[in-house]
């Protein structure tokens, strides 16, 4: 029987990984999505949509689809999906693999405030300043609803809903940007602090280069902790290797 792989995905790396294995003679390659963007891109390979129900409904999937392995490829963010895949993993005794581009690390000439959660974030925004570019994602506004005193420039790729900070700029785009298209969205909005999620990457780090050039406060929200047991690997490559593929 072919080996089945599920990928849960929705980053870049997802992506490559399943167009690696779903080149492979043999290799039955599966990405779920989410569901949280109603426009995702081409995927290699076969795609699910949707929760599972917990790590008990992940479990009884791997199993009715005789699942070999599992590499975990969601936004370092994604806490509950992580610890769901851990305990499924656990429970049907297959491996799982943490897929993770590696965080951000400040250079020479960043002003940069980490903080362990966004509730922290929002408690020290208003201290750094007045006019804030909110980079944190749709499902994280909320908890800067009650922030007063701030303008927020917030970008994101769909409409967020409600609740979101009373004073709000929306900006709909799609990355990846520049760092010319970054200097320009913190000038024209006169931005004076970036506040963003340590999601890694070269992508979505022109950002923190212009926050950079113009001097601007950075709040760094750092990632969340994998579960006990589960390390990561830093690319597709690593994630071939732990999983038994030789690299081609």
């Amino acid at each position: 029987m072919s080996p089945h792989v599920l990928i849960l995905g929705g980053t870049t790396e997802a992506r490559e990984l399943a167009a690696v294995l779903a080149a492979r003679p043999g290799v039955r390659v599966t990405t779920s999505l989410a569901g949280r963007v109603s426009r995702p891109g081409a995927l290699d390979g076969e795609v699910r949509t949707g929760g599972f129900g917990g790590a008990r409904g992940l479990a009884a999937w791997i199993r009715d689809q005789d699942v070999a392995a599992v590499v975990d490829a969601t936004h370092p963010f994604a806490a509950g999906i992580t610890a769901n895949a851990a305990r499924a993993a656990a429970a049907t005794g297959i491996p799982l693999v943490a897929l993770r581009r590696p965080g951000w690390s400040p250079g020479p000439g960043d002003r940069w405030h980490d903080v362990p959660s966004l509730e922290a974030a929002a408690a020290l925004l208003p201290s750094l300043g007045r006019r804030a570019l909110l980079t944190t994602g749709r499902l994280g506004l909320a908890t800067f609803a009650h922030v007063r005193d701030v303008h927020f420039v917030v970008r994101s790729v769909e409409p967020p809903e409600p609740p979101l900070p009373a004073d709000t700029r929306l900006v709909l785009a799609r990355g990846p940007f520049t760092l010319a298209d970054e200097l320009a969205l913190l000038r024209t909005h006169r931005v004076d602090v970036l506040v963003t999620k340590d999601s890694g990457g070269a992508a979505t780090s022109p950002k923190l280069a212009a926050a950079r050039t113009l001097g601007l406060p950075v709040v760094v929200v750092r990632r969340p902790a994998l579960p006990d047991g589960v390390t990561a690997v830093p690319d597709v490559a690593g994630a071939l290797e732990r999983l038994g593929f030789a690299a081609r």
